[in-house]
């Protein structure tokens, strides 16, 4: 019996120190703080506050003073109760996930994270972080949650993964320091970074299509038709839906074709990483034009198109391009 309890009490503490260091596969959320997964252990205040409490303990005792006995014991109790609030302040809470949005090499990503709170007591100062970020501090109330933002440099191009979020408390006294870990499943596309030169190559202008009334050019208008998803919002006619009559968009005449291919050739022999910028600020360019482009990648088109969901799905698979699968 004595053999079994010792293999209980090691199998726990053996546990308790792969929970706390290993690497945790992504959880898809939502994600409970249960008992298991929060730890405790005091603060630098807690621990001059415990050996305060022995001196005042020895004092009592060397002295034979009643009073310093009681204020001794109070103190105590004044700790302990401290920690079980310390505890109680992580202890139940729920994070999940939401969508970041994509940003390009070199800016900040935003990770979205939930904190709730379905208890039935307020939670006081809660510290979020991701590794190496400083930490962002709310308050909840009972039976509430908040959306935080949890900010991320990007390096480069590709699925930025944030790591484990840590989320701590010294509520109420400072004197415990209350934490746990958890790893949400969710990434931010990273796009590449865009080439500082501007404006689309003449060339490609020049061979997007004939010269003539295509329907679509913007020297002379031409006429109005329905709105179509992925209309340039410059060209809606505005002053018809002010009126009521629906949306309509503007035509135009006498321009080249609105189409063009932007493709991996047209870049010439620069570099991976500068081929890719180049291309991700034709996209850019293309798109704030209003024109219907499509990419050739090798090994990968998308057909001329145009509107934000196209943009998406171009920058995305700049983004994503030629790397291994593990960093996309």
């Amino acid at each position: 019996m004595a053999t079994s309890g010792f293999k209980t009490w090691r199998d726990e503490k053996l546990g308790f120190w792969r929970r706390l260091f290993r690497r945790d596969a992504p959880e898809a959320g939502p994600v409970t703080l249960g008992r298991r997964r929060v730890y405790i252990l005091p603060t630098r205040s807690g621990l001059i506050f415990a050996l305060t409490l022995l001196a005042m303990l020895i004092g009592a005792v060397n002295y034979q003073n009643s009073l310093a006995f009681v204020l001794t014991f109070l103190l105590t109790g004044l700790a302990v109760v401290s920690m079980i609030h310390t505890f109680r302040n992580l202890h139940a809470l729920t994070l999940r996930t939401g969508h970041p949005q994509p940003v390009f090499a070199g800016e900040t990503a935003r990770f979205s994270v939930n904190l709730e709170n379905r208890g039935g007591r307020e939670r006081y100062a809660l510290n979020l972080m991701l590794p190496g970020q400083e930490p962002l501090t709310v308050d909840l109330p009972q039976n509430g949650g908040q959306w935080l933002s949890l900010p991320l440099p990007s390096r480069q191009r590709g699925l930025l993964h944030p790591g484990r979020i840590t989320i701590y408390t010294r509520f109420p006294l400072g004197l415990f320091h209350a934490w746990s870990y958890v790893h949400l499943d969710m990434a931010c596309l990273i796009y590449p970074r865009p080439a500082e030169r501007r404006g689309l190559p003449p060339q490609l202008l020049a061979s997007s299509g004939a010269v003539g009334d295509q329907g679509s050019g913007s020297d002379d208008f031409a006429s109005l038709r329905t709105y179509h998803p992925g209309d340039s919002l410059r060209h809606v006619h505005w002053k018809a839906a002010a009126r009521e009559q629906g949306l309509l968009t503007k035509q135009f005449g006498g321009g080249i074709s609105r189409e063009l291919w932007l493709r991996w050739e047209q870049t010439g022999q620069l570099p991976l990483e500068q081929r890719l910028s180049l291309l991700t600020r034709w996209v850019l360019e293309a798109d704030s034009l209003g024109l219907a482009y499509g990419l050739a990648l090798p090994e990968r088109e998308f057909a001329p198109a145009c509107g934000e969901a196209h943009r998406r799905r171009c920058l995305g698979a700049l983004a994503l391009y030629a790397l291994p699968e593990e960093a996309a």
